[in-house]
Formats: structure tokens, sequence, C-alpha cells
């Protein structure tokens, strides 16, 4: 266990600012206490990891917006093409209705 400097036990977070970003670190589990940072988790990343990883969570992050963008275009379509369903069922009712009235015509006259 691992304790802060107010005596509680610490909680392990994630730094998301890019010079440590993705590493865990210990930190008072009280918001706004004056214990702050206490110390890291893992291992300081190679100079490689972190270059690297910004545009990978970068990447991550636009095609998380894109699935929304998708998911939103994927409903309107969808509401579109229950539309164009409901328009098909008319016009065939409006044809098998103009053919039975085309019929009744002939065979009166």
């Amino acid at each position: 266990m691992v304790f802060c400097h107010c005596g509680r036990d610490a909680i392990i977070q994630t730094s998301w600012t890019s010079k440590n970003l993705g590493r865990r670190f210990y930190t008072c589990p009280v918001q706004g206490s004056n214990c702050g940072f206490i110390g890291w988790y893992d291992q300081e990343r190679c100079q490689r990891c972190v270059d690297i990883i910004p545009g990978l969570l970068r990447g991550k992050n636009k095609l998380e917006v894109d699935v929304q963008k998708l998911g939103h275009s994927n409903m309107l379509l969808e509401g579109k093409l229950r539309e164009s369903e409901a328009n098909s069922r008319k016009l065939k009712m409006y044809l098998v209705i103009s053919w039975v009235c085309f019929a009744i015509y002939v065979m009166l006259s």
C-alpha cells in the first residue's frame, strides 16, 4: 500500500500530459488536497513511446468521432429508407387501385 502525505491510501491515476502521456501515478484520493503527486506507479517510458503514443491517441479519438458521425448518418438514412418504403407501398396500392378501376371500366364498356 502507498499512503499519501495526509495518511490516506493513495489512488492510481493516469497522466494525460504530453510528456508523461498514459503513465500512471499515485495521488491523494481527496480532490483539491495539498498532497498532490506522490510518485510514479509504472516505469518511465522510452522516447519512442513518448513520440508515438500521442499520435496513436489522436488517431483513436478521431476514429471515435468518425464512428459517432457515421452512427448519426446511419440513423438519418434508416429514417429516409423507412419513408421511401412507405411511399413505395402507397404507390403500389395506387397502381393496384388504378388497374382495378381500369378493369371495371373495360368490363362496363
